[in-house]
C-alpha cells in the first residue's frame, strides 16, 4: 500500500451504525484528509439520497459533502443511462431516491397501465409486501429485465441484523428464471466509476468495508486493496466461509490511518 493515493469507504457499519458515528471514525477520516489522500464514500444505502446521507453525515461531526458521496442509486442511474435510455422501470424500494436516480424514467410498480421495461429492486423494507414482490414478479414473467442496486442478505443496526432484498432477489430469481443485474456492490463497474472519480488507478487505491464479500473481495478483483473492519456486519463465520482472503484485517477504521502509515514506511 505504499502508493495509496485514495481510499474508498464504505459507510453503514464502518463509519456508522444507524447513522450513529462509530468510536474515533470522525476523527479518522480527517486524519487521512489531513494527510491528502482522495477520500469517496461507497454506499450501497438505498433509504436516502446523496444530499441526505452528507447531511446526516455532517451532524454526526464527519467532513463530507454529496460530491463525496457515490450511492448504489447514483451508479444505477449511470447503468440505465448507458444500457437502457428512456426505459420505464417499476421501483421497489423503501426510502425516497428518486433525486439520485437522474434521468430516469420511474412508473408506479402497482399502475397496471404502466407496462415497464425493467424492473427495479432497492433495498428491503415496509414496502417488499407479498403483493408488491407478486405485482414484479407478472412484469419479469412479461419480459421486463431484472436490475437491482445490490444483494445484500441484510445489515447492521442498532438493533441488530435486518433483512435486506438480496433475500427476495433470490426468489425473484429463481421464480421469474431470470438474472438480475447488479449495479451497486459487488459490481466491477460501480467500483470503476468510484475510481474515475477519484482520478486514480485501481493499485492506487483501498477500499474499508464491513462486508468481506461485497466490499472487501469485489475491491481485490478490480485490482483495489481491500480493508475488511471487525464491526458493523462483519462476523467471523462469514470471513472463514469466504471464497477469498482479505489484503489486511482491522479492528475498526479508527485503526486505518496507522495501517497506511505503516505501510508508507515500509
Amino acid at each position: 500500500m505504499k502508493s495509496v493515493r485514495a481510499v474508498l469507504i464504505d459507510i453503514d457499519g464502518v463509519l456508522t451504525v444507524s447513522w450513529e458515528p462509530l468510536p474515533g471514525a470522525v476523527e479518522a477520516l480527517r486524519e487521512i484528509r489531513e494527510v491528502g489522500l482522495g477520500v469517496l464514500l461507497v454506499t450501497n444505502t438505498t433509504s436516502r439520497t446523496r444530499a441526505s446521507i452528507a447531511r446526516t453525515l455532517a451532524d454526526a461531526g464527519f467532513t463530507v459533502s454529496a460530491e463525496d458521496i457515490l450511492t448504489a442509486p447514483a451508479a444505477t442511474a449511470e447503468h440505465l443511462a448507458e444500457h437502457s435510455p428512456g426505459a420505464r422501470c417499476a421501483l421497489l424500494n423503501s426510502g425516497d431516491i428518486v433525486e439520485d436516480l437522474d434521468g430516469v424514467t420511474v412508473v408506479d410498480p402497482a399502475d397496471t397501465g404502466a407496462v415497464p421495461d425493467v424492473v427495479l429492486v432497492g433495498g428491503a423494507g415496509p414496502e417488499f409486501s407479498y403483493a408488491a414482490l407478486d405485482r414484479v414478479f407478472g412484469h419479469l414473467q412479461r419480459g421486463a429485465r431484472l436490475v437491482a442496486m445490490h444483494r445484500n442478505l441484510y445489515w447492521r443496526t442498532a438493533e441488530g441484523l435486518r433483512l435486506d432484498s438480496g433475500a427476495f432477489l433470490a426468489g425473484l430469481e429463481r421464480a421469474a428464471r431470470v438474472e438480475a443485474e447488479i449495479t451497486g456492490k459487488p459490481a466491477r463497474a460501480f467500483f470503476a466509476s468510484a475510481l474515475t472519480r477519484l482520478g486514480v488507478g485501481a493499485d492506487a487505491a483501498v477500499m474499508v468495508g464491513d462486508d468481506v464479500d461485497s466490499d472487501v473481495l469485489a475491491a481485490q478483483r478490480a485490482g483495489i486493496t481491500g480493508v475488511l473492519v471487525r464491526t458493523g456486519k462483519f462476523r467471523p463465520e462469514a470471513l472463514r466461509a469466504a471464497d477469498g482472503t482479505p489484503d489486511q484485517v482491522i479492528d475498526s477504521f479508527a485503526d486505518l490511518p496507522a495501517l497506511l502509515r505503516g505501510s508508507a514506511q515500509q
